[in-house]
């Protein structure tokens, strides 16, 4: 297909939402004859479409409907596969031992008949966000020194420079102001409830809805450019092209649709309210399991809207990372902090919901997930042999008796 690119068109935080994403995948394959379709990155990770897919809906989205992608930390293994590494730029994530580019630093196309570099950033708090093991030999460089070192080698070359940027909208405004030469910053990661685009200086920064919402746009306006939010229309059907790939998202969410049990009170028919679940399920692993402590981070879970019966999606989409618990050791150096260890975990990880609390003095290892052990703590210890699913399943819904049970 010859395609005359007038526009970019920009997704962020999709997370796996299949569910919704009928109109988003119909309106990409509609808008890609004449966009430059791209995306800010976690396309990955989020729903029971992932947990039971593990990527490979995903892979095929975006290796059929979009153009350059920025590396997210969901995901982010998922982005050095073949297909997606050759769709992935990113300007500061870096090779420990020789320091070269884990990835692609630009792509200079026509749009609009405009020589348009694009490019991307992840901010260190999102690329520390990914798994510890996953990032293993790899780090990044600061944002601006990298987007500065690409202005330096390619201005001759380009006419407009637009960044994806996986580092949240705060972060992004801070990026503009340091960086006045990016006619546009695509900003993701950050889940807020500003869009914008805002001005800072002639910069724009503006961000699509997240899970499949949403999406921004930026086109050339005289000398300038412009850019937009808008949301993707509703779709009963997807186009013929996209029809198979219909079948197999139709076909995992039937999976998706087993019932596991009744949902209890207070979770039924509502918004779950996380940190009201939390805290249920932490005060349980505390005495159920003999913990001397107990430490879990709120966005281990997400909020979802439950109805009368929990199915298998609705847990995955309550707890979508499919958690392992273990006993791991606190570091040395938090050990007579406590308070402070728990400031510095939540700085790294938001808001936690501990048992008991405040924590004991003199404990050595606590029950946490195996992100939090092996990313910020001290390693594990053990296995606790419960995944966190598990132990929010129990809380959330009460399972229907075993047939033949008449008690």
């Amino acid at each position: 297909m010859t395609r005359t690119l007038t526009r970019i068109v920009a997704t962020t935080d999709f997370h796996s939402a299949f569910a919704d994403a009928c109109g988003m995948l119909a309106h990409l394959h509609d808008l890609r004859p004449t966009s430059l379709i791209v995306d800010c990155g976690d396309f990955f990770e989020g729903t029971g479409y992932y947990q039971l897919g593990r990527g490979r809906l995903e892979r095929e989205i975006l290796t059929t409907l979009y153009d350059v992608l920025a590396p997210g930390n969901h995901g982010w293994p998922h982005y050095f596969e073949p297909g997606l590494h050759q769709l992935t730029v990113c300007a500061n994530a870096r090779n420990d031992t020789d320091g070269k580019p884990l990835f692609d630093r630009i792509r200079i196309l026509d749009v609009g008949g405009r020589q348009v570099a694009v490019t991307a950033v992840i901010s260190r708090q999102a690329f520390d966000a990914v798994p510890a093991d996953q990032r293993c030999g790899q780090h990044v460089i600061d944002p601006v020194a990298a987007l500065r070192e690409l202005l330096l080698e390619h201005h001759h070359r380009v006419d407009a420079w637009m960044v994806l940027s996986h580092s949240g909208f705060e972060t992004d405004l801070e990026l503009a102001a340091a960086c006045p030469f990016a006619d546009v910053i695509f900003a993701g990661h950050c889940h807020s409830e500003f869009y914008g685009p805002a001005h800072v200086g002639d910069t724009l920064v503006v961000k699509g809805a997240e899970l499949a919402a949403g999406y921004a746009a930026a086109e050339p306006v005289g000398a300038g450019w412009a850019a937009h939010t808008h949301r993707f229309p509703h779709c009963a059907d997807l186009p013929d092209s996209l029809a198979a790939l219909g079948e197999k998202i139709a076909d995992t969410g039937r999976t998706l649709a087993t019932p596991l049990g009744t949902v209890n009170e207070p979770y039924r028919n509502r918004l779950a309210d996380r940190k009201l679940l939390l805290t249920e399920v932490t005060s349980r692993l505390h005495t159920g399991l003999g913990a001397a402590a107990v430490i879990l981070n709120e966005t281990v879970l997400r909020p979802a809207r439950l109805g009368d019966v929990l199915t298998l999606g609705d847990l995955l989409a309550v707890e979508p990372f499919g958690n392992q618990l273990v006993h791991a050791f606190l570091p040395d150096e938090h050990l007579a902090h406590l308070d402070g260890f728990l400031d510095y975990l939540t700085e790294r990880s938001g808001p936690l919901v501990t048992a008991p609390h405040p924590l004991p003095a003199g404990i050595r290892s606590v029950l946490t997930t195996s992100y939090l052990a092996d990313t910020h703590l001290g390693g594990r210890t053990h296995q606790a042999g419960i995944p966190l699913g598990q132990a929010v399943r129990h809380v959330l819904s009460t399972a229907p008796p075993a047939e033949g049970d008449l008690r």
